[in-house]
């Protein structure tokens, strides 16, 4: 879901360097009609310049739409500016060290991408190298290594380690809400659709590399620190957007209509890379951890969002509107409403990664469940604009007992101090094992140096949707055993509760010398409780 920066109004946020000035926007609108998601979300321009703001509802997320939040005409500069730092020290470093091919569009012929294997130079060591001698390369070097004063070590160390408290419904969020429903932003997702990244067979595999990325910049402190994994994995992923960025405006400059800048912004801009943070850490705390029953205390939020501040940081991504949680929460509904339109390509990059992890280890989930997943975390609305199948209730209940499992175990560890710390180092290297190093158990089983390897060609200009696997799709997996057994032990101890629950208060009514009393009390109770959850 692309989520974004912006605005020259200096309590909301401070803009960065290359984007201040552009959103000097006046206290009253000039715009006339309504921007909206069809059918889910209306807001009028018309309505906000005449001071009428109020409640809204986009994609099923309600939230108060107030003078501090973001027009889609004020995030459309964004679309147009992008990490010049990076972009400029890669092309010096192709100068000074050429690749070994040149990822340059061909004249006026096709021909097939190269090999990952064949590329044998790493940008990032190249950095150190050159640095001292090219300004360029310089200016990448020391911004990356200066840390900011903003930045407080203990604070992010909690911050990483929220990710491991909450490590199960995390990595479910970040899989069908960040990743699948982030395809949800059509304009976002005509880049990585002529990436062929997404493409049904190798889904899998770059979700994995992507969470090599997550699980190194959340280790530990020493990993996030100049130097460290988190930290070089982050750089490596910002010179990589570089590289894809300047293939398809190349591209783009050959053949015009193989990609329209005018119209969908430069490859990976500033809206789109705000987008990408944002679903990381603001959508989660805010969607993806809600709609499963958790809820943040607010410590955490505050840590980490400031960890992913300083991600955002070190990917050359503007990071000021995540400043406070109020900024960040405010950037996240504006989004919702600007960014979120699903569009074709949506609808076959979301399916191709269910039909991608389709009872693949470590989970063997069937389709069915991740398909409930995704509605679930996504809401039916969003769902079906991305073609998602629907599925039977009982995957449905599935995802209710996983839900119950996620919050029990998240609100009695992290309660208890010697506990929570031994669950938070025991999911951090069942996670490393089991996605990252164990090739046996479904595992990356190598270690990504985030190569450009997904090269854009003029013989692929979009990614095509996989056909879903059939035969082995109503399988059971691990993961919908637990949440079944979950489920039927809530299911009886709720039963149980009420049945001599039931019998208890029949026994006071029967012995109590003013049955219709007790009635009334009960009544009165029964409608504070129901109030209260209101």
């Amino acid at each position: 879901m692309t989520m974004t920066l912006a605005m020259a109004i200096e309590p909301y946020f401070h803009l960065s360097d290359r984007s201040a000035g552009l959103f000097a926007r006046p206290t009253m609108y000039s715009r006339r009609g309504a921007f909206r998601c069809p059918g889910t979300c209306v807001v009028y321009a018309d309505d906000i310049e005449a001071g009428e703001y109020g409640w809204r509802e986009c994609w099923g997320v309600k939230f108060k739409w107030t003078s501090e939040h973001l027009t889609p005409q004020d995030l459309e500069p964004l679309i147009h500016t992008y990490d010049t730092t990076a972009t400029e020290a890669a092309e010096r470093l192709d100068e000074i060290s050429p690749p070994p091919f040149k990822n340059q569009p061909p004249n006026n012929e096709d021909k097939p991408p190269q090999t990952e294997k064949k590329i044998t130079r790493d940008l990032y060591e190249l950095l150190p190298i050159h640095a001292a001698n090219d300004e360029k390369v310089n200016r990448l070097w020391t911004e990356i290594n200066t840390v900011p004063d903003w930045v407080n070590w203990e604070q992010l160390e909690r911050g990483q380690k929220v990710f491991y408290r909450y490590g199960a419904p995390i990595i479910t969020a970040l899989t069908f809400l960040s990743l699948l429903g982030g395809m949800a932003s059509g304009r976002t997702v005509q880049t990585l659709d002529r990436t062929g990244g997404f493409g049904v067979d190798v889904v899998r595999r770059r979700l994995l590399e992507t969470t090599q990325h997550t699980l190194n910049v959340t280790r530990d402190l020493d990993s996030i620190k100049p130097g460290g994994e988190g930290f070089e994995d982050s750089v490596r992923v910002r010179l990589l957007h570089a590289a894809v960025r300047r293939r398809i405006m190349g591209m783009a400059k050959s053949k015009p209509k193989y990609y329209k800048i005018r119209k969908f912004g430069v490859p990976i801009n500033d809206l789109d890379c705000i987008g990408t943070i944002n679903t990381f850490s603001a959508a989660l705390i805010w969607m993806g951890l809600p709609r499963q029953g958790i809820w943040l205390r607010e410590q955490e939020i505050v840590d980490y969002l400031a960890l992913w501040r300083y991600i955002a940081y070190l990917m050359g991504t503007p990071h000021d509107w995540m400043s406070t949680p109020a900024s960040a929460r405010r950037m996240m509904e504006s989004l919702l409403v600007a960014e979120i339109k699903p569009s074709k390509a949506s609808a076959n990059l979301a399916n191709n990664i269910i039909t991608g992890l389709q009872n693949q280890p470590p989970m063997y989930a069937s389709r069915e469940f991740m398909c409930a997943q995704t509605y679930w975390l996504n809401g039916h609305a969003l769902s079906k604009e991305l073609e998602i199948d629907k599925p039977s209730w009982f995957y449905f209940a599935l995802v209710l007992g996983q839900c119950i499992l996620f919050m029990i175990v998240s609100y009695v560890d992290r309660n208890i101090g010697d506990l929570d710390e031994r669950n938070i180092n025991v999911v951090r290297r069942g996670l490393y094992k089991i996605l990252l190093r164990d090739k046996s158990k479904g595992g990356l089983g190598y270690e990504t140096k985030f190569n450009f390897k997904y090269i854009p060609s003029f013989d692929r200009k979009s990614t095509e949707r996989g056909a879903a696997r059939t035969g082995t799709q109503n399988k059971m997996g691990r993961v919908e055993h637990t949440a079944l057994i979950t489920l039927l032990i809530t299911a009886a101890l709720a039963g149980a509760f009420v049945w001599y629950g039931g019998k208890a208060v029949w026994w006071v009514i029967l012995n109590s010398q003013d049955s219709t009393s007790v009635l009334l009390d009960i009544v009165r109770c029964g409608a504070f409780l129901v109030s209260g959850f209101d």
